[in-house]
């Protein structure tokens, strides 16, 4: 996979993965106004869709290809392991913060692995699985931020992802806008208030 990284002043490390037909580049500006002291691993997604670029294969809008997804999620969790050992980054710091298809592999690492992240971003996520037991969350920090009138991610099945991630023990925070898909000025400054009170709280 190709990703960008820029160093930080602080242990904490915003693991970032774009949208589909995004780049490594897009999300850098949100991650620095939350916090413009970490560090900055941003993962470009190496799946093409009709020369767009993602983190996972799909059979149709909507409908992933669960089977790619899985192995994908598992390959990229070795990848983070691997980049944190070779820039000396604390592992237990990462943060993850996604868009829509990068909000999806995000969520599928919670299914696979037992608080893979410090705390988690979620903006516009899907359900990944349908049919699949999430691993336990002790507690993980999870910001969801969702449109009530986004016509890709529809506002019951946000509520389904926050149910299912809080009967694994994760510590749920939705954000809700009137907008659709598109990210919006309430939202990141919503996930901005998420992560002050969470560092505050870390740092008690």
């Amino acid at each position: 996979m190709d990703y960008k990284f820029e160093k930080g002043t602080s242990n904490h490390t915003f693991v970032l993965f774009h949208g589909t037909g995004g780049s490594k580049e897009d999300l850098i500006p949100l991650a620095r106004m939350i916090d413009e002291e970490a560090n900055i691993l941003s993962i470009e997604g190496d799946v093409e869709e009709a020369g767009m670029k993602r983190f996972f294969k799909r059979i149709k809008p909507g409908v992933f290809d669960e089977e790619d997804l899985i192995e994908r999620t598992h390959s990229l969790y070795d990848t983070l392991n691997a980049l944190a050992k070779e820039k000396g980054l604390d592992r237990d710091n990462f943060i993850a913060l996604g868009y829509s298809n990068g909000a999806n592999i995000i969520a599928s690492t919670i299914y696979h692995y037992s608080k893979p992240f410090k705390a988690v971003f979620l903006h516009h996520p899907m359900m990944p699985f349908e049919n699949m037991e999430c691993h336990a969350q002790h507690d993980l920090p999870v910001f969801i931020g969702a449109g009530n009138n986004d016509p890709i991610c529809p506002s019951a099945q946000t509520l389904r992802l926050a149910k299912t991630l809080n009967n694994c023990e994760a510590q749920v925070d939705i954000h809700w806008h009137d907008s659709g898909h598109e990210l919006t000025q309430s939202e990141l400054d919503a996930a901005k208030k998420f992560y002050d009170t969470l560092i505050k709280k870390s740092n008690e």
